[in-house]
């Protein structure tokens, strides 16, 4: 038996538990063979956040999942015959057993071939349960929970009361080899261990169990492994077996693929057209589950790193559905099943203090396609964003352009083609670049876009077809295409307004030329919102007052003075602030929510939070891996006024699903992270020591000099040397253009979630 926590799984229940109300609504008929909804079968239990097949994994794969949800536990031996749940044949992996036991390693035949490790079946129950504790086996999973259970029995599952339990047994003819027979096992087994799935990936035990089990409800599954391994009995590849279902369906109620299987994936991780398997399989009754699940793996780019988009792929198209899906991340898949499938044609509601916050694009849909090009706009307006940015940047001939930044280096190919152009500008950043101001429009029009990607060097790359797609926009392209898009407002993003003056640009100026030129000093349709970090550059577009004005607060706060806010008003309509000024950070867990958003709010000011990102490095574990988590965080507890991301899709898939309406108790609904949840249940000394919170926002952080008079400009033959007061130093022949090297994963955790 497991260590025990008794208070635990009752807290769990009350935080992150399923809404106990009325029935939800009937929805669409499934496309599976049932016609129900999908089973989400949980593998090892919530095994993406706890050790695999833990007490903590299963029992909180039941706090937070549908209530159907099936356990899935991967049958093991000890060598008096208890049967434990664990993952994998050796135990070494994920838990600590050669810690323990240094000299009980052995080497078997495993079919056919040579595996050395620590196995169940050299350990009596006792030693294992007694001694041994499970640990996480995946680095970016937490290890918070290593250590402080014990393995975990069939019996131990059992007594959770789960409405479905699924047993798979991998190794049957390992353990028959040894004397170990999973046959009498499962057979002796009490009657009130109803298993509502056995699966195994030897045809031969599924072949004989059946024969024994004609009067049971239990479902045998032939488990598949890759196409091109080979099942033992047979002698045949697992691809080759499911050539022929007719077969299949003899010994088998259904099977249990990899999800390759039913959408291949090219050799470049976008998705092919879907097989003909799943449809294949209904037409003679089989059913079909599919594995390979989790929130923190790369899979086909298509999904935009969006885990929902995912399970939406296999539940929620026009074909078909798969009858369930094996995953390590049961909430995930609880919440696409109730409540983002059958929304996707949905009208978003109207954003609004009883609805929900704007969903503001930055630099476009900027997950997708490079950030601040027509693609990346295009897309934002598709994908529902409210309103779309322009971080507003000028050429050395006073064009008015939208790109992220004034260093053309990180997302254009200005690193290649003007490496000459290469300077150090201290007022804008302490590393070399290649600046908008010292190219000409005509010159920038060369480059092409280069799609960034934040968390590549831990191999999330984004969208790597359309890497260089795009083209970039004047500020006049931008307002031209927001007018005949049906987004509700712009956002302008004015930086750097103090050092482009002593350049001869007026970016204040020119911005507001603009904006009358399209006539939006006059527009009543959209909302126009200027943004930021320099009060006087927000002073400075006081006379447009249909504008709303925002202030970008750069650093990481905790609240936020009176005087400060007194200040802020006096300027600004709003604030945008960083993810990482809304709640207290031990270790990648939640502690508690900051006072930023309800004393910025108390003051009438309205809230922007970002920028969120779906790769799961820029998500604290509170959050599952599951950036729909966050976005229901930030909605539905913090309640932001607006949502500052580079992937509006999910954001608005999450605002179209009646989910985000909790005013309607459905049975089942994605609930926010609860800071102090997980830290709770954390063995004692396995975080660090908190932090001191962020200071408070003061007006030292607010106010900003007056902007400085635009100065003529400077011919070619009265330019000064490089390195002037103008602060700027030539880095053309050094290598401060070349790109860092990254510190590695942890650092770019670390980094990523707290920004």
């Amino acid at each position: 038996m497991g260590a025990s926590y008794p208070h635990m799984f009752l807290i769990l229940l009350l935080l992150h538990g399923a809404n106990a109300a009325s029935k939800a609504p009937a929805g669409p008929k499934w496309q599976t063979l049932s016609g129900r909804p999908p089973q989400v079968v949980a593998r090892g239990g919530f095994s993406g956040l706890f050790p695999d097949s833990s007490q903590f994994a299963y029992q909180f794969a039941l706090s937070t999942s549908l209530p159907d949800v099936v356990l899935f536990c991967d049958l093991q031996f000890s060598k008096d015959s208890m049967g434990m749940c664990k993952t994998g044949l050796t135990l070494d992996n994920s838990t600590t057993v050669s810690e323990i036991f240094p000299k009980m390693a052995k080497t078997y035949k495993v079919h056919g071939e040579d595996v050395h490790g620590w196995f169940s079946l050299d350990f009596t129950a006792d030693q294992l349960i007694q001694n041994v504790t499970l640990i996480q086996n995946i680095f970016s999973r937490p290890s918070t929970f290593d250590g402080s259970m014990g393995m975990y029995t069939l019996d131990d599952v059992v007594e959770l009361r789960p409405q479905q339990i699924w047993l798979n047994v991998q190794y049957n003819s390992f353990f028959v080899e040894h004397k170990l027979s999973t046959e009498d096992y499962i057979l002796g087994l009490p009657k009130e261990f109803s298993l509502s799935y056995i699966s195994s990936t030897e045809i031969d035990f599924l072949k004989n169990l059946g024969g024994k089990l004609k009067k049971s409800n239990t479902k045998l599954i032939f488990r598949c492994l890759n196409e091109d391994v080979i099942e033992s009995s047979t002698k045949k590849t697992y691809g080759e077996l499911l050539k022929d279902l007719k077969t299949v369906k003899e010994f088998a109620a259904g099977i249990l693929v990899p999800k390759t299987y039913i959408w291949p994936l090219n050799k470049d991780q976008y998705l092919e057209p879907s097989t003909s398997l799943v449809k294949d399989a209904h037409a003679l009754g089989l059913e079909v589950y599919a594995s390979g699940f989790a929130n923190d793996i790369v899979t086909s780019y298509n999904y935009s790193y969006d885990p929902s988009a995912e399970y939406l792929q296999f539940i929620d198209n026009q074909d078909f559905s798969v009858d369930g899906v094996l995953t390590d991340f049961p909430p995930t898949a609880s919440g696409a099943i109730a409540c983002l499938a059958h929304s996707k044609d949905n009208p978003l509601p109207p954003p609004g203090k009883d609805t929900r916050p704007l969903i503001i694009t930055h630099n476009g849909a900027s997950g997708v396609y490079a950030g601040c090009t027509d693609l990346a706009y295009k897309q934002a307006i598709r994908d529902g964003a409210d309103i779309i940015d322009c971080n507003v940047q000028m050429s050395k001939d006073g064009v008015v352009f939208c790109m992220h930044s004034a260093d053309l280096s990180s997302q254009t190919t200005a690193a290649t083609a003007f490496v000459s152009k290469s300077s150090t500008v201290h007022e804008i950043q302490n590393k070399s670049g290649i600046f908008s101001f010292d190219l000409s429009w005509s010159e920038i029009q060369t480059l092409k876009p280069d799609l960034f990607s934040p968390f590549a060097q831990a191999g999330l790359k984004r969208n790597p077809k359309a890497k260089n797609a795009g083209k970039f926009l004047t500020l006049a392209q931008f307002l031209d295409m927001a007018k005949a898009s049906n987004v509700s407002g712009i956002l302008l993003e004015v930086e750097h307004a103090p050092y482009l003056a002593k350049r001869g640009l007026g970016v204040v100026d020119a911005v507001s030329s603009a904006l009358t030129k399209a006539g939006y000093d006059k527009e009543t349709k959209q909302q126009v919102f200027i943004q930021s970090d320099d009060s006087a550059v927000l002073s400075g577009f006081t006379k447009f007052k249909s504008f709303k004005r925002v202030l970008s607060i750069e650093i990481e706060i905790s609240g936020a003075s009176k005087p400060s806010l007194d200040d802020i008003k006096k300027v600004a309509d709003g604030v945008r602030i960083h993810r990482s000024s809304v709640a207290q950070i031990t270790g990648y867990f939640m502690t508690s929510f900051t006072d930023t958003v309800g004393s910025l709010q108390a003051a009438n000011l309205t809230v922007f939070i970002g920028v969120l990102k779906n790769e799961f490095m820029n998500l604290g574990f509170d959050f599952f891996a599951d950036p729909t988590v966050e976005i229901v965080t930030y909605s539905s507890a913090v309640l932001a006024d607006g949502l500052v991301t580079d992937y509006p899709a999910t954001a608005a898939s999450y605002f179209r699903s009646p989910c985000s309406d909790m005013s309607l108790n459905l049975s089942y609904s994605i609930l926010p992270a609860q800071p102090g949840a997980l830290v709770h249940i954390a063995a004692p000394g396995a975080l660090a020591p908190a932090a001191g919170p962020a200071p408070v926002l003061e007006p030292k952080d607010v106010v900003d000099p007056p902007l400085p008079p635009v100065k003529a400009v400077i011919t070619a033959a009265d330019a000064p040397a490089p390195g002037a007061a103008d602060n700027t130093t030539s880095a053309a022949s050094s290598s401060a253009g070349k790109s860092l090297l990254g510190a590695g994963i942890a650092a770019l955790l670390s980094l990523s979630f707290l920004h």
